[in-house]
């Protein structure tokens, strides 16, 4: 007798109870030391839901606009991930093709922001340091810039910092070997423009980042633009 033509429900007398299973190829390991594939990541108060990293505020007797976040692609908008970089904490990190900022932080991880770079034929790169910063700053167009719109000319003694200011709330002023290079890193109050190529070479964030950004950014932090 075959059991090819057997059924599910078979009558079968014959006896189970003498047949040999091979035990299962289990992993016995415990699950305790098993670490892992993604590390935990920390958590910062200022580092929350969108709306309310983006939202109104009061700074410097200026009353920044919310930002309309769902009109940023969610890589843009401020968080903690895994530092891809290498570098050491407290580095910042440009990278520009991605249109990403890594403030690099202790225990492999950094601080992610979206940026806005400068167009083809006015863009930094390389190894350098923020000197100084500055709260609210003065815009100051450089001689080439009022050469190419002369309506900047009521500015060439400085714009007064203020909601529509270029630099934003914030500029970071990045200097190579003791000399100032004209690139900052700074806020924008055009929200629009992160993830996009479209200014004279500086590297710009969402006003709402840039006060996060300054807050973390201790004297002499190096600054790595690739």
């Amino acid at each position: 007798m075959t059991l090819a033509g057997a059924t599910g429900c078979t009558s079968n007398s014959m006896d189970v109870s003498a047949l040999q299973f091979a035990p299962p190829n289990l992993d016995m390991t415990p699950t305790g030391s098993i670490r892992p594939a993604r590390p935990s990541i920390s958590v910062d108060k200022n580092i929350t839901s969108p709306d309310v990293m983006y939202a109104s505020l009061t700074d410097g007797g200026f009353t920044i606009p919310a930002v309309p976040y769902l009109k940023i692609k969610p890589e843009f908008r401020r968080q903690i991930v895994l530092d891809p970089t290498g570098e050491a904490p407290g580095t910042i990190v440009v990278r520009l093709k991605e249109r990403m900022l890594y403030l690099v932080e202790p225990g492999g991880e950094a601080i992610r922001y979206g940026v806005g770079i400068g167009r083809d034929g006015f863009r930094w790169s390389g190894r350098a340091q923020i000197q100084y910063g500055r709260e609210w700053p003065t815009w100051t167009p450089p001689a080439e810039m009022i050469a190419r719109k002369p309506e900047l000319v009521k500015w060439q003694g400085g714009q007064p910092g203020g909601l529509d200011n270029p630099l934003g709330a914030r500029a970071l002023y990045i200097y190579k070997d003791g000399q100032d290079t004209g690139y900052r890193i700074h806020g924008s109050p055009e929200w629009w423009s992160i993830g996009k190529a479209m200014s004279s070479g500086c590297v710009r964030l969402i006003n709402q980042d840039i006060i996060d950004l300054y807050s973390r950014v201790t004297k002499r932090n190096p600054v790595v633009v690739v």
